[in-house]
């Protein structure tokens, strides 16, 4: 297997990146010397994401928008046109969890979790593959979930939209593999995030993985080119968690 694929003075789009797995991931990038665009929610977490990979050395740029906006995601793609010319790695890592009975997830909730979670994915991928399309390491990176592949009570919409997300994934992958591009999902169990914490303030924290355990992943996929692929890994904490 080919490795150590250089990083250096390429670009990305980090989505959630204010904080959890998105910071993480926008931290070892730029750490590489990629040019990171960190998209979340207009806020001071932002700013202050972004300004602690420049104050690192690192080269970030904030790119605000609510991705549970339905024109939010079509909007960013073109703003990001507008910034470069090459785009050489989309993480899609936005999402939203919903811990609710099936009878009490009213249509709004179902609509906004597939805004965030399958919608958006879809159409920034979409819009920016002609972005991506010179650049010789082109990936997709979809952040999935163990619920995209296992199925939990209380969960069926945060559920249907990993699953969505997968099945996207999958088409995407045979659809653009002629094209040299490649497609990996990442799908880990509990993670210490605010979003994990806030649906199970139940677990002990040391039972989760750190957000950093899964940009190394990402890092790991960036920088390993070779003829063997590896579209799908599934991250597991060795613990009692049913996950």
């Amino acid at each position: 297997m080919k490795q150590n694929v250089p990083l250096k003075e390429r670009t990305a789009l980090v989505t959630g990146a204010s904080r959890g797995i998105g910071l993480s991931t926008a931290r070892e990038l730029a750490a590489a010397g990629m040019k990171v665009f960190l998209c979340s929610r207009p806020s001071k977490a932002l700013e202050e994401a972004a300004e602690s990979i420049r104050s690192s050395g690192g080269e970030a740029e904030t790119l605000p928008g609510d991705l549970s906006d339905p024109d939010a995601a079509g909007r960013l793609a073109g703003e990001l046109k507008g910034r470069i010319q090459v785009l050489d790695v989309l993480i899609n890592n936005a999402g939203q969890a919903l811990s609710s009975p099936v009878e009490d997830t009213r249509d709004e909730d179902w609509d906004r979790i597939m805004r965030i979670n399958a919608r958006s994915p879809y159409i920034l991928t979409r819009e920016l593959l002609p972005l991506m399309e010179s650049s010789d390491l082109k990936t997709v990176v979809n952040i999935a979930s163990v619920v995209a592949v296992e199925g939990y009570p209380l969960q069926s919409a945060y559920t249907a939209s990993k699953h969505a997300l997968i099945g996207f994934s999958k088409s995407l992958a045979r659809e653009l593999q002629d094209r040299q591009f490649r497609i990996h999902v990442i799908s880990p169990g509990g993670v210490a995030t605010g979003m994990v914490t806030g649906v199970r303030p139940d677990i002990k924290a040391e039972e989760l993985i750190h957000p950093d355990e899964i940009a190394e992943w990402i890092y790991f996929l960036l920088t390993r080119k070779g003829k063997g692929m590896v579209d799908h890994i599934r991250i597991r904490r060795e613990s009692k968690l049913p996950w």
